[in-house]
């Protein structure tokens, strides 16, 4: 059944067993959790200093990566939020471990936000229950349909709210440049990669399967969000000249394109989305890992303090330029199928505000990477910068491993096109999903 598998916990029945649910999507993101996950463990024996090692910081990361594939599974609403919380509070840890006074700063602002999105989940989840008498995703698919179209319409929209600050979309996203770049590079990259990806990801699950019959209502909304969202993290990036926060903007603005694909919600658009999702969780990573190899070579994160280390370490320049060529759209690289799946999606269903929008900001994407290669890896190195030979090769073999997989993803992009194929069609077949994963709640 469009590859669906059902495990109910415990071997209760419906409606009192937990339902975790894999279909292609999740599949997909498992595995790239999974992947993402190794990487970063040993990246951070190299880049994680033995303090906070000592505090807990492998076991609290094993955490993170259990609630995302708690949330990436979960077929039941509360479950979802539940999972949501584990991640908030790991993360939370992570941001703090250590106790800088930077790491203080950016996770004061990234948990009321994030509290904030908590609350809007919880009171969203209360009124759904309150609507339906279930929080069974299966169950909800046709449960929502008959509660009257306004009541719904502001139900997801709670949803919508919730999710969007979680994911970093606009106009809430300001927590993100401030936390991100407060911890290690190697929980940075792990954030990047996963937590906004996973908030997406419940967005696309409630908008194909509880949501949709207010679809042309919501889409609209989605699409404005979205295109607002690719400006305003673009924009942001421009102009940083920490390569950490730089790069945090730009989580935020390739969010949009994902909030693109769900706006349009095409089949094409859909494939698109899920394809972009997977090629952005490893580029945006990569990137982060890069930063760390930057910061040991010259011991600062200001891009006009490092420069010339292209000359100095071409194979670290080209680790660098890989993700960032791919972020940027350009072919063969992964990034380009994304975008083009994405614009040729939106052309076809007349979305061509969000089209010019999206072509606009890889540009200056495409602007933003060129001022990092410019001012980090060409010139002449400042002579106060510190030098080291070499990276550890701890840095270097995770980050490598990255870059050869968005390169092979790119140059091969057919069969993971296929997959996301099947993941778009299995997100549209609400009612096989519903009945799959509601068993007898009806």
């Amino acid at each position: 059944m469009h590859g669906l598998r059902v495990h109910r916990a415990g071997a209760w029945p419906a409606p009192f067993a937990i339902p975790l649910v894999a279909d292609p999507l999740s599949a997909v993101l498992l595995v790239t959790t999974a992947l993402l996950g190794t990487l970063v463990v040993i990246y951070s024996h190299a880049a994680v200093d033995r303090r906070r090692k000592a505090l807990g910081y492998y076991p609290v990361l094993q955490v993170q990566l259990l609630g995302t594939c708690g949330a990436l599974l979960s077929g039941d609403l509360f479950n979802l939020f539940v999972w949501f919380e584990v991640m908030l509070v790991a993360s939370l840890v992570l941001l703090v471990l250590g106790g800088e006074r930077a790491q203080l700063e950016g996770a004061m602002k990234y948990v009321t936000m994030n509290l904030l999105a908590s609350l809007l989940l919880l009171t969203g989840i209360g009124l759904v229950y309150g609507l339906t008498g279930t929080l069974n995703l299966g169950a909800l698919s046709s449960a929502m349909r008959e509660v009257p179209a306004g009541t719904a319409l502001a139900t997801a929209m709670v949803f919508l709210v919730a999710l969007g600050i979680k994911a970093g979309a606009f106009p809430l996203f300001s927590w993100l440049p401030a936390a991100y770049p407060a911890p290690p590079v190697a929980v940075g990259a792990l954030f990047s990669g996963l937590l906004t990806k996973i908030a997406v990801y419940a967005l696309v699950r409630l908008f194909t399967v509880v949501f949709t019959h207010d679809a042309g209502a919501v889409r609209p909304l989605i699409l404005f969000g979205a295109g607002l969202t690719m400006v305003a993290g673009v924009l942001g990036a421009m102009v940083q000249m920490d390569v950490r926060r730089l790069l945090a903007f730009h989580v935020v603005s390739q969010i949009g394109y994902l909030l693109m694909g769900l706006g349009i919600g095409t089949p094409l658009a859909l494939l698109g989305a899920v394809f972009f999702m997977v090629h952005i969780m490893l580029a945006k990573s990569a990137l982060f890992l890069v930063s760390g190899i930057t910061y040991a070579l010259r011991g600062t994160y200001q891009l006009d303090l490092m420069g010339g280390i292209a000359k100095d370490h071409p194979g670290v320049a080209v680790l660098f330029l890989l993700p960032a060529l791919t972020m940027a759209g350009l072919p063969p690289l992964s990034g380009f199928f994304a975008k083009f799946t994405l614009v040729r999606a939106g052309l076809e269903a007349g979305a061509y505000a969000i089209v010019a929008v999206a072509v606009a900001v890889s540009l200056l994407t495409l602007y933003s990477m060129i001022k990092v290669w410019t001012l980090a890896f060409w010139g002449v190195a400042p002579v106060t910068v510190i030098r080291r030979a070499r990276p550890a090769i701890g840095l270097v073999a995770p980050t490598a491993a990255l870059a050869v997989l968005m390169l092979g993803i790119g140059l091969a992009a057919g069969p993971l096109l296929e997959f996301a194929g099947r993941a778009s069609d299995a997100l549209l077949a609400t009612a096989q999903y519903a009945e799959a994963v509601a068993g007898n709640t009806r």
